[in-house]
């Protein structure tokens, strides 16, 4: 753990947005909200806030604690008990005293949970100890086991003395010293970053805020005298500006033109030492260069290390004289070259300056798609590395290789049973599986390098398989015809991913017992590995033989095994899949609870393994025409089913959990329509019991109430959370179009009605902004819904009863319903798929024909379901901008999150396309089609590459750059001139590696042939409609950029590009050049393993906030942020959400230093572990610059926000709402600090997108006015003050009323602008009328108050503060309280986008 070393609290957390949303459901609001709240400014609605409050926060708790019950059958009751249990990690610290040989005892605070191994890793960091690694810590004379935990040993207590103690060297221990010794010199420099090895990354934030910002900031307070600040930016940053320059993307840093402390340092070409010399104590001999060009040898010995008498071509080890023995190389270097010693000095006190987020190595490597021309020095660890194997001191695990099968395995079952064991079992974990995704990239590489022998040699290049470090790796090639049926090579491209998201939610289910693959997808070089650990005796045995449940031939044959079932019965509630039968070949009836295709296999370790789980989760009908089936006509009017390339599309995780709590809701409505019914009826019969339903319930035997009430309690609460997230899309099917309030009392139509209409919802109206207006919501929903909401809490009570107290006609109401929703189960809701139905070659027993139906309906359903509510559903959030996608990532996440896949973004776009508020869609339409493009052109990109030869790689890469994105008409190819190329032509070399093509067809590649082919892939992919020919008519007509562009493609295929500005443009020369093509780095997909306990007390955190208790909030974030330390170690995405929230929180309740420390490291993650130019991190550089100016540093929040602005025009261009908020903040920090007519230019800019994204009546709009209104005034212009803020002022009228404060306060500052103006104007009268000698009435032009511009900016940023007194606190927190409650119910409909200012509005969240 690093949190010792770098002097920062053992704490730093973080959202992993991306990976989130992936695997925890509720996570999709917190996501969402932290975009979104930002956005909505004062009087605007936050839709947002809204959805947390029923989504984010208290629900996801009980739906993962009924997680928790069932995985280890223990119930922590939620976070009572987990704030009990966390108390036991927090055992107070203590301080010891530790003596280094030479230096003064420090003093170090140290915790009682930390090993002895951790000191040893905060010595090796500290200035003035760091060149030390092979010693011992000792304590009166005893040795300290390296691995004890400090609490352990006895006599360790405040103020003991450790003394270090030097120890004699191995040759381990030599290795690790010089290995050391390089990483110090090389601490500043970023080549590993730019190179995408050891998990480092760039990060440019100290850049802009002249080193760290804390107290040293402080110093530089220059900005208050205003004039010493240039705030002019660059001309490519200003509004309007039309060029977009690569080369800001990475500003020159000065520290890193490195100080050269040595020449070189490299191993000896006399290694190892001879025998006699070993006697001698001789471990390895170095050579090296000083800056004084010295030449010298030097022997590593077991006494340390000193000059020998060795050259380059004769061998004397007789030590030099004088020799220089020294334990340390830094020592001995220090005597030798001053130059060293100087240069050593200062970069140690640099780097231990830097801040340690800038240097601490991330969990998943992160790759630069630009880089500099780096210089290409010697270095002798790396030229080792690359052609040794490291692994022989990994981690410092003994033994050469490790086994990641026994690794992976051994971590899931360490114990779980309370708060501090499942901290050290998910630690392991995640650490376990970054370091396997690591060498399985590695090896993925070295695969299609050609670097790794295949264990089939003799096959052909595509069906070869390999085996390097012990992980497995294929490629995804349609292999002995095995995915014929399904589609050949696009299936066998398919289903590993299919495969891994299999392999994610087996593994969030995390069932005792039941064990999936490490598995690690790499695309690398156009061609798809896939790396898996190895179960145990697999490859000793046939797969017939080893396979004892499901079946390797697609169903033909089938088995099954009890274990299985019971192991895989434990994950068909929380997977939603089916238990079903199928028959084998001899027409037996076999029972499965997953997909045929999912083997088990029984290793030689005696687990129970489960692979190939490419079909967890249903088919997706919509992309898998079926004879003699029909859709559902909202499916079919979209022109679906469609042919797909292959057939196995699914759907996705988050679609069955958002379906089924869509039927979750209907199953409730219709459960209380009934009820209510019931009532009437009795009301009208006069029967003295009105309140018999409530009693009764349906179960009988006991488990499978159990099963019943959780299955209720978990839809239930997520089902406010979709709700909400989906906008309350079409609600119910035809249900309700029957229902009239609470007065229909014929009971036969209620109870078939629904069983007619229960293929998936009606199609609902698509009103003006393209949300559906439900059947229920145009009848006078006053007089149905309180009785709904009544009838509803019957409906749960009726159905969480344990069945004691049945009625039959309560028995009949859930029947009813349940039937109506296509349950499995006929007495409680129960919604699960059978994942086989339509798998070619599987077939069903007789008896279960009925059931087949069923499901082959519900599937129709939920297919339906996608396209007419999810779909709607993602525009419309993308209208009232609770979503808000910058890039192709940030897209393609909002797809993911309500479960559209990636494959329906034609449908989306043509949605769109027809959508009548499509002008304030324009961003989302021209990201969804750059994301469409530059996929078509991936997909060509990917068969391209398979037929170059490594050595013409750079020129082909270059080469379908220029024909993609230059102007230039007759892009020609450069081939290798022919030397390179080998003369024999190839006779049927069968054993090439698989990057070996070795033909040139990749040169004949046009522009034209291109574009041609991307509008085909698009049609017959995305079945979208690209009516182009060329680069520039694309970007002509979707006014896309080709930089964009560029980045898009970059990102997605792994290129690494030279950073210099391009010119696309020429019509004469092309834009790439060979040299321009630095690296080609693999795109990796793997599981992201999660910190759910941390994960919890982040949600509670931020559910506290939502309901206005800050304090407590805080406390459980920060607590959040110590336990995602504890798992993920200092770096990680959850960490930068965790910090973002709390450096928020610190500045609500007014702690600013606080909130710009936590800001910053925010700021330094993201940059790290999302990339420098990724759209969150541009929106934690809003952040930073917000609080840098709370702080009074106005020139470094000038900086950040023109940095973030940089940023957003990269990566997609001005016209995007988002633009809206920054222009407004920076012209807002221009306005603080006087420059006027800059600040208008960017305040303009903000009114025109706000305008256009948010209609001119919205409150926003308003805002904008009033904003230029004040920089007009401070201009003394006063007419154009006027005319802006009587905009204004008419939009406050029309929207929120005359007696609204914000009307009134308008129309107070129009009083005002007219007295000045008339003021003004009299002056100017007695100017004309008495010359010079007029007498001048003083006019007050006042500067802006600091105080003023901030409570602007906090306005904008959806910061308030409202001054309350404990009473308003106290109705405040009691409305939000009765604000859930109605919601839970149903009973508010979606706030619309402009309404009035409501309290809850008020809290600022993120």
């Amino acid at each position: 753990m690093v949190s010792k070393t770098d002097d920062i609290p053992a704490s730093v957390p973080n959202c992993n947005q991306v990976d989130l949303a992936d695997e925890v459901d509720g996570a999709q609001d917190s996501k969402e909200t932290t975009n979104t709240s930002l956005k909505d400014s004062c009087a605007c609605g936050h839709g947002a806030d809204t959805a947390m409050m029923n989504g984010g926060g208290a629900h996801d708790h009980t739906e993962e604690v009924e997680s928790k019950q069932d995985g280890s059958g223990e119930a922590d009751g939620g976070e009572e008990s987990n704030e009990q249990e966390v108390i036991v990690i927090q055992d107070t610290g203590f301080t010891v005293k530790i003596q280094a040989p030479g230096t003064e005892p420090f003093d170090l605070q140290v915790s009682p949970q930390e090993m002895v191994q951790e000191i040893h890793q905060v010595l090796m960091d500290r200035e003035d100890t760091c060149h030390r690694t092979c010693f011992s810590l000792q304590l009166d004379g005893n040795v300290l086991d390296n691995f004890a935990e400090l609490k352990s040993i006895e006599g360790l207590q405040e103020g003991s003395l450790l003394k270090v103690v030097e120890e004699p060297y191995t040759v381990r221990e030599a290795r690790i010293h010089v290995r050391h010794i390089r990483d110090l010199l090389k601490s500043l420099d970023p080549s590993d970053a730019y190179n995408g090895v050891d998990c480092n990354s760039l990060s440019f934030l100290s850049i802009f805020t002249d080193g760290d910002l804390g107290d040293s900031g402080k110093r530089k307070k220059k900005g208050n005298e205003l004039e010493q600040i240039d705030c002019t930016p660059p001309e490519h940053i200003l509004p309007g500006s039309k060029e977009r320059p690569l080369v800001p993307l990475q500003p020159q840093n000065k520290d890193w033109k490195p100080m050269q402390c040595l020449k070189v340092l490299t191993m000896s070409g006399w290694n190892p030492p001879p025998g006699n010399r070993k006697m001698h104590g001789d471990l390895m001999y170095l050579y090296m260069v000083t800056v004084e060009e010295r030449h010298v040898s030097v022997t590593a010995s077991t006494r340390g290390f000193y000059l020998n008498q060795s050259t380059t071509y004769t061998f004397n080890p007789k030590p030099a004289n004088p020799s220089f023995l020294s334990h340390s190389l830094v020592e001995l270097l220090s005597q030798i070259s001053p130059a060293f010693k100087k240069n050593f000095t200062a970069l140690q006190k640099k780097r231990v300056q830097r801040h340690p987020f800038e240097r601490i190595a991330t969990p998943f490597q992160v790759y630069s798609w630009t880089a500099p021309q780096v210089d290409h020095a010697m270095d002798c660890v790396r030229a080792e590395d690359a052609y040794t194997s490291r692994l022989g001191y990994e981690e410092h695990i003994p033994g050469q290789t490790r086994d990641w099968n026994e690794e992976l395995q051994t971590t899931r079952e360490l114990a779980r049973k309370n708060l501090p064991e499942r901290l050290l079992r998910e630690r392991a974990i995640f650490k376990v599986h970054s370091d396997f995704a690591a060498a399985a990239t590695r090896g993925a590489m070295a695969v299609i390098d050609g670097n790794v022998m295949a264990i089939n040699p003799g096959e052909e290049t595509r069906m070869q398989m390999f085996i390097w470090n012990n992980i497995f790796f294929s490629l995804g090639f349609d292999v002995r015809d095995h995915y014929r049926e399904l589609g050949g090579d696009a299936a066998a491209h398919a289903a590993p991913t299919n495969d891994l998201n299999g392999v994610r939610a087996y593994g969030a289910v995390d069932v005792e017992g039941l064990y999936t693959l490490g598995t690690v997808v790499v695309d690398y070089r156009g061609y798809r590995v896939t790396a898996q650990s190895i179960i145990p005796g697999i490859l000793e045995r046939e797969q017939e033989q080893s396979v004892i449940y499901g079946s390797i031939d697609f169903g033909k044959t089938v088995v099954s095994h009890s274990k299985y079932l019971e192991l895989l019965e434990k994950t068909s509630r929380p997977l939603k899949v089916q238990r079903h039968g199928v028959l084998n070949e001899k027409n037996e009836a076999v029972e499965l609870c997953s997909s045929v295709e999912c083997k088990g296999i029984i290793g030689n370790d005696g687990r129970h393994y489960i692979l190939d789980l490419l079909r967890t989760f249903p088919p997706d009908l919509n992309f898998l025409p079926v004879e003699g089936e029909e859709l559902p006509p909202e499916s079919q009017r979209q022109g679906f089913p469609r042919q797909h390339r292959h057939r196995l599309a699914c759907l996705r995780q988050e679609l069955i959990e958002a379906f089924v709590e869509h039927r979750y809701l209907l199953f409730m409505k219709m459960a209380a329509l009934q009820l209510m019914q019931q009532k009437a009826n009795k009301d009208t019969n006069k029967t003295p019991s009105s309140e018999a339903p409530a009693l009764p319930n349906t179960e009988t035997s006991e488990s499978s109430s159990e099963t019943s009430t959780e299955t209720l309690t978990e839809s239930n609460a997520d089902a406010t959370q979709t709700q909400k997230s989906s906008s309350d899309a079409p609600k119910p099917p035809a249900t309700e179009v029957s229902t009239d309030g609470a007065d229909q009392t014929d009971d036969s139509t209620s109870a078939d009605s629904p069983a007619t209409t229960a293929n998936g919802p009606l199609e609902p109206a698509a009103t003006q902004n393209g949300e559906c207006k439900s059947p229920l919501e145009g009848k006078e929903p006053e007089e149905s819904i309180p009785g709904l909401a009544q009838a509803k809490e019957l409906a749960e009570s009726l159905v969480a009863e344990d069945g004691s107290g049945i009625d039959p006609k309560s028995r009949e109401v859930v029947l009813n319903a349940c039937k109506a929703v296509g349950s499995i189960s006929n007495t409680s809701f129960d919604i699960r798929f059978n994942p086989d139905i339509f798998s070619p070659g599987v077939r069903f027993p007789e008896d279960s024909a009925d059931d087949v139906q069923k499901q082959k309906q519900l599937l129709k359903d939920a297919a339906s379901f996608l396209v007419s509510c999810q779909i709607p559903s993602l525009v419309k959030d993308c209208l009232d901008h609770s979503a808000l996608p910058m890039d192709g990532s940030t897209l393609t996440e909002a797809l993911h999150q309500r479960g559209i896949n990636v494959r329906y973004l034609g449908t989306v776009m043509e949605f769109v396309d027809k959508t009548p508020a499509k002008a304030q869609l324009e961003h989302f339409y021209r990201i969804g089609i750059s994301e469409l493009i530059t996929r078509c052109a991936k997909h060509i990109f990917k068969t391209y590459l398979q037929g170059v030869e490594l050595s013409a790689l750079s020129a082909a890469v270059s080469h379908f750059l220029n024909c993609f994105l230059s102007s230039f008409p007759d892009a020609v190819a450069h081939l290798p001139p022919d030397e390179l190329v080998s003369r024999r032509k190839n006779r049927k070399r069968r054993n090439r590696v698989p990057g070996g093509g070795d033909n040139t067809a990749w040169a004949s590649l046009t522009p034209s042939e291109l574009w041609k082919n991307i509008a085909s892939e698009a049609q017959s992919y995305y079945h979208f409609t690209i009516q182009c020919e060329s680069v520039d008519q694309v970007v002509e007509r979707y006014g896309l950029q080709k930089t964009t562009l560029l980045r898009e493609i970059s990102v997605k295929t792994g290129i690494q590009i030279l950073i210099k500005e391009y010119n696309f443009d020429s019509r004469h020369k092309p834009a790439f050049t060979e040299e321009d093509i630095l690296n080609i780095f693999p795109v990796v997909k793997h599981v992201n393993p999660k910190a759910s306990d941390a994960f919890h007390f982040f949600q509670s955190g931020q559910a506290k906030v939502q309901q206005g208790f800050l304090k407590e909030g805080c406390e459980l974030i920060n607590e959040a942020l110590n336990l995602f330390n504890n798992v993920y170690g200092a770096m990680h995405v959850e960490i930068c959400a965790c910090l973002r929230l709390l450096a928020r929180l610190n500045y609500i309740m007014g702690d600013h230093p606080e909130a710009l420390s936590n800001q910053q490291k925010a700021v330094l993650m993201s940059e790290r572990v999302l990339g420098i130019e990724h759209p969150n991190t541009i929106q934690e550089y809003m952040h930073l610059a917000l609080y840098c100016f709370a702080n009074g540093q106005l020139s470094t929040a000038l900086k950040l926000l023109y940095r973030a602005r940089y940023l957003m025009l990269l990566v997609c261009g001005e016209d995007h709402p988002e633009m809206a908020l920054l222009d407004s903040n920076i012209g807002l920090v221009l306005h603080g600090v006087m420059e006027y007519d800059l600040s208008l230019r960017f305040l303009e800019n903000a009114l025109a997108i706000n305008t256009k994204y948010h209609g001119p009546r919205s409150l926003k709009v308003a805002l904008s006015h009033h904003l230029v209104a004040r920089v007009y005034e401070s201009k003394a212009e006063f007419r154009s003050a006027l005319q802006h803020e009587k905009e204004g002022y008419t939009i406050y009228k029309n929207q929120v009323g005359e007696t609204h404060e914000k009307t009134k306060e308008s129309s107070e500052y129009l009083k005002y602008l007219t007295q000045q103006a008339v003021a003004l104007q009299r002056t100017m009268n007695e100017i004309y009328k008495n010359g010079s000698n007029a007498s001048i009435m003083p006019l007050k032009f006042t500067a802006p108050s600091m105080a003023s511009v901030l409570e602007q900016l906090n306005i904008i940023n959806g910061i308030i503060f409202i001054p309350l007194s404990q009473k308003d606190l106290e109705n405040l927190k009691a409305e939000v309280q009765r604000r859930q409650q109605l919601q839970e119910s149903g009973k508010i409909e979606e706030q619309t986008e402009d309404s009035p200012l409501e309290l809850e509005d008020k809290i600022p969240i993120d």
